[in-house]
């Protein structure tokens, strides 16, 4: 008779490392009852976030390899080394019918230890371009799961399935039309901890565009601009005394909870072009400038951000382009004609994938033997 999994995950780090194996996790207790641990790192933001959302957490040391000195990176295989012990000892006492892969300095570690242990494992490879970590650790996996299927070239083609991004559960897509009496909502965010480029960037560009709109007299107030914006907690003080010496108003926050809620206001998203925040957008069908974080691994995020404007979902600026003045006149074009709006809402809709952390937990739920499940059953045998 099935009984429920045991599901183990590697994530954390940052919020795009860490909240789709939380949807994931969510899901399988849901559907499965599954048992569901954590294996992170004491420096990343998972300390803080899985023990408050109630589930189990165990660390193990592992570092940042790429980018770091010679010495640095010999530094991060030793401890590496470390990490796949402590993974080791984790995976026997947990024992884990699976191991689901996010990302984030612990995956490594722990999918080479489940390996050992013949333990299956699910990667997620979540960005257009996957990182070098991905590529070598879908050796030892037995599928890779992919955000956007242009990535599949580079894994073995018989592992890869193309499930989406799995999002937050409290995001879900919403069939009412956009009220056309209430101002033009733009929300302004730069991941769970802002980004200096657009913090800097953005108040100037809104400042022009409210000067222009002031300008030509008789303005429907259903053209005024409400602007929300997540700064980050170091930038919070700084970018709320630089829209206020402008004289604009502006709903200025460090992070914001309740993303459901401000996607829904929002009719216009400026943002990065982080896989997950490109899932939420074509989720949830909003329209958006990206403005991809140049400094991305193997630039990732502009492949991710040429993906939705190749669908016409989006408009992208490049960082080293990017002025107030340019930003201005794009958002400008975008308030002026409502129609492209609603035809990049469309098409960003029709690339989400609400199905996206269904499709994933199937997948583990399929490379773990003797475990309830729930739809199609997909072996992890099948080519």
């Amino acid at each position: 008779m099935p009984r429920a999994p045991r599901l183990l995950l590697a994530a954390g780090g940052t919020g795009g490392h860490l909240f789709p194996g939380v949807a994931v996790a969510e899901l399988a207790q849901r559907q499965a009852g599954a048992a569901v641990l954590f294996v992170g790192t004491s420096g990343g933001m998972e300390k803080d976030v899985i023990p408050q959302l109630g589930f189990s957490l165990r660390f193990i040391p592992a570092e940042q390899l790429r980018g770091r000195t010679r010495w640095g990176k010999i530094r991060s295989v030793v401890v590496a080394g470390y990490g796949v012990g402590a993974a080791w000892r984790i995976i026997r006492e947990f024992a884990p019918d699976v191991i689901f892969s996010i990302g984030g300095y612990a995956s490594a570690p722990t999918v080479l230890a489940g390996w050992l242990q013949r333990i299956p494992c699910v990667l997620l490879e979540p960005n257009a371009i996957p990182g070098l970590a991905n590529r070598f650790l879908s050796w030892f996996a037995a599928r890779v799961c992919l955000g956007f299927e242009t990535a599949a070239r580079f894994f073995p083609r018989h592992k890869v399935v193309h499930t989406g991004n799995p999002v937050r559960s409290a995001l879900r897509p919403t069939l009412q039309p956009a009220a056309t009496d209430k101002p033009f909502t733009i929300l302004v965010f730069g991941g769970s901890a802002g980004a200096h480029r657009l913090n800097h960037i953005v108040p100037q560009a809104l400042a022009r565009l409210h000067k222009t709109q002031s300008s030509h007299k008789g303005t429907n107030p259903a053209q005024a601009i409400q602007i929300i914006h997540q700064t980050g907690q170091a930038e919070y003080a700084a970018v709320s005394a630089s829209y206020a010496t402008r004289g604009i108003t502006a709903r200025v926050v460090p992070f914001i909870d309740a993303m459901q809620e401000v996607y829904a206001e929002a009719d216009l998203v400026i943002c990065r072009a982080g896989a997950i925040t490109a899932a939420e957008l074509t989720l949830l069908g909003k329209p958006a400038i990206l403005i991809p974080y140049p400094y991305a691994a193997d630039d990732h995020q502009r492949a991710n951000a040429e993906a939705l404007v190749q669908a016409g979902a989006a408009v992208m600026l490049l960082d080293h382009t990017l002025s107030p003045k340019l930003l201005e006149q794009t958002v400008a074009r975008l308030v002026q004609h409502r129609d492209i709006l609603g035809s990049m809402a469309r098409a960003a809709a029709d690339l989400g994938r609400p199905d996206a952390t269904a499709a994933v937990v199937q997948t583990c739920f399929a490379c773990a033997p003797d475990v309830s499940s729930s739809g199609r059953e997909v072996s992890c045998q099948e080519r």
